[in-house]
């Protein structure tokens, strides 16, 4: 199961980076569960899950590719109440590919913004997709590491051991410090 994991650092560590190929915006569209995280803002949230939509590519100019965006959408729960409490943004692909996006607030949000990449992705036997995302530092949160699921069930042990030991494998000392720091975001 572990080498069906793999990982890559993020775009600017400054290492080489591997072959990849970055998931789609229809591979990526529909909502995902966070399942765990080294994010201390979830640490005292449950049920997070964050919804991607694809809107249309958008040519800025006849010189300029194509810049594909996802309509974003985090919904989560406190642990001590049921109101389901949402963020929306709009992510803008960070470059020509869909492996890296720019994430933009909006409403009273508009203000904030931050970087996330798609570090490895995959579907495995028995229905399991799965996704793990680099966050940048910003004003407001520590740079971290999310990891995804289809399923609210989220991922066997095997995949998420298989994750974890691949980030630690990552020759980039953030995301192996990253890699020890990883605790289960409470769904139920």
């Amino acid at each position: 199961m572990a080498a069906a994991i793999a990982v890559r650092p993020p775009s600017n560590s400054g290492l080489p980076q591997p072959a990849f190929t970055p998931p789609t915006t229809d591979w990526l569209s529909g909502t995902w569960h966070v399942t765990h995280s080294t994010l201390p803002m979830w640490k005292p949230k449950r049920n997070v899950t964050i919804t991607y939509r694809s809107l249309p590519p958008t040519t800025p100019s006849p010189a300029q590719d194509v810049t594909n965006k996802l309509d974003d959408i985090v919904s989560y729960q406190t642990l001590s109440s049921d109101k389901v409490k949402t963020v929306t943004g709009i992510d803008t692909a960070s470059g020509k590919d869909t492996g890296a996006w720019d994430w933009r607030g909006k409403g009273m949000l508009m203000i904030a913004s931050s970087h996330w990449e798609v570090l490895g992705y995959g579907d495995l036997e028995a229905g399991q997709q799965w996704a793990v995302t680099f966050f940048a530092k910003t004003l407001f949160t520590p740079a971290g590491i999310d990891i995804y699921s289809r399923t609210k069930e989220g991922l066997s042990e095997t995949v998420v051991t298989g994750i974890t030991e691949a980030l630690a494998s990552v020759e980039h000392e953030p995301v192996k410090k990253l890699a020890a720091e990883i605790f289960e975001v409470k769904r139920d």
